[in-house]
């Protein structure tokens, strides 16, 4: 073992056995005992000489789970991306002319042939690709948005921020709940750059409402020579009305109804890696590739190889629900959720876990990532609950499956441990098990 890692582990034993003495009013002789320190001193050596990024075990129902890595890639394209990392490739080199070539032609192509659109560009994530967007396009010029649209996401990215900091001007326009085509109408000057439209993807205001399409604002950019720019955040190439879902707008609807520029999330309804995919019309497509920004924002060869091969599946839409997870794990059917939680349950009741009552019961899984805030998934799930509460408590079990390894991740509700099948794959069902044998008392 490294002397570092002695040396850094010893310092963290004795800063926790000092708060923890401080923090007691009662004797601490057992804390301060030969054996207690050094399982102390291994625990944390081997923390630090353990990986800090790991698998996890999703059992929450949450299917785009930002805190847990988003979208799940399948085999094939963990095939890919190993191919390309264990050596060199044609990253930005052209095999046919023997020079020079550019990273975002191993997708643009693709990305052009499934939409429709003009041009394509790639960056690492959709907040940089509305950064680089208006940074481009409205840089000391107004950009035109509804009230209803100056959306909040995760970790407080806001869209008037990233429009400060891309050198915009943002034009406010509407209420918080009915924005008209008059209002964008009346907002038009010498100084408007854009129309923007941006899509609530984690919230919806009900009610007496109204906003104003793509298409009607495409008609008024089109008339003032003003492009118009449509945010969809986790913008899909799936009609998922087909499977029984509510609509979310496609990609490929925002084009059509004229949108100039669209851009979205590579890794949330797409079920690709982490990128932000720009599309649109070339002149303006063009004019972003060659914003010196681009090159701080730009994706790795990593990301690219997987890119490529998930948009590959979309050439076929039914190839692409059944290869990527979190199209199948969005479009999976109540009964084979059904038989998964009761075997897991079967798996669980063998155990014999004594102060235990094990259960399957219906709930309610959720899309996540900003995606569908309204779309309820019917699910079933194993429920876990403690009938003999001096023997262990559910906080225990929660806090010892998230120290498992790999950790398990659940949900509490109702005093209750709920583990959602619909986000558990099929071979995780074992390692629960083993989860659930090792924590208990």
């Amino acid at each position: 073992m490294p002397w570092s890692v002695r040396l850094r582990a010893a310092r963290l034993t004795v800063d926790a056995l000092r708060k923890r003495i401080l923090s007691s009013d009662e004797p601490c002789h057992d804390l301060l005992s030969r054996e207690n320190i050094e399982a102390e001193l291994s625990s944390r050596a081997a923390g630090l000489l353990s990986p800090s990024l790991k698998p996890v075990i999703n059992a929450t129902g949450v299917v785009v789970h930002t805190n847990l890595g988003r979208s799940p890639l399948p085999e094939p394209v963990l095939d890919v991306i190993a191919r390309v990392a264990k050596g060199y490739c044609n990253l930005e080199y052209n095999l046919e002319k023997g020079e020079r070539g550019s990273r975002y032609s191993h997708v643009e192509d693709l990305l052009r042939e499934l939409t429709g659109a003009e041009a394509a560009l790639v960056v690492n994530n959709n907040a940089a690709a509305v950064l680089i967007t208006l940074e481009t396009l409205a840089r000391d010029r107004e950009v035109v948005v509804s009230r209803g649209e100056l959306v909040e996401i995760g970790g407080s990215f806001r869209i008037p921020d990233v429009m400060a900091r891309s050198g915009a001007l943002l034009r406010e326009v509407g209420a918080t709940n009915r924005t008209h085509l008059r209002d964008y109408a009346g907002a038009i000057g010498d100084q408007t750059a854009l129309l923007m439209k941006v899509h609530q993807s984690n919230f919806q205001i009900v009610g007496f409402t109204r906003s104003v399409s793509v298409r009607e604002l495409a008609k008024l950019g089109a008339k003032h020579g003003i492009p118009v720019f449509e945010d969809l955040g986790s913008g899909n190439f799936v009609d998922f009305t087909r499977f029984g879902m509510l609509h979310e707008p496609t990609v490929q609807e925002a084009l059509e109804a004229g949108a100039d520029i669209v851009s979205f999330s590579g890794d949330k309804l797409l079920g690709g890696p982490q990128a932000g995919i720009i599309l649109g019309k070339r002149k303006y497509i063009d004019k972003i590739k060659t914003n010196p920004l681009n090159r701080a924002v730009r994706i790795d060869k990593l990301t690219l190889a997987a890119l490529e091969q998930v948009l590959r599946f979309y050439r076929e839409p039914e190839n692409a629900v059944k290869q990527l997870p979190v199209l199948k794990m969005l479009t999976m059917p109540y009964a084979a959720l059904k038989e998964r939680a009761e075997s897991l349950r079967q798996l669980l009741d063998g155990l014999g876990l004594n102060g235990a009552s094990i259960d399957t019961a219906d709930t309610v899984s959720r899309v996540g990532g900003g995606a569908l805030p309204l779309q309820e998934l019917r699910s079933r799930a194993v429920r876990v609950r403690v009938t003999d509460p001096k023997k262990i408590s559910i906080s225990k079990i929660e806090a010892g499956l998230r120290a498992h390894d790999p950790p398990v991740i659940t949900r509490m509700e109702d005093n209750a441990i709920l583990m959602d099948m619909r986000t558990v794959r099929e071979e995780e069902k074992d390692i629960i098990t083993s989860a659930f044998s090792r924590i208990w008392p």
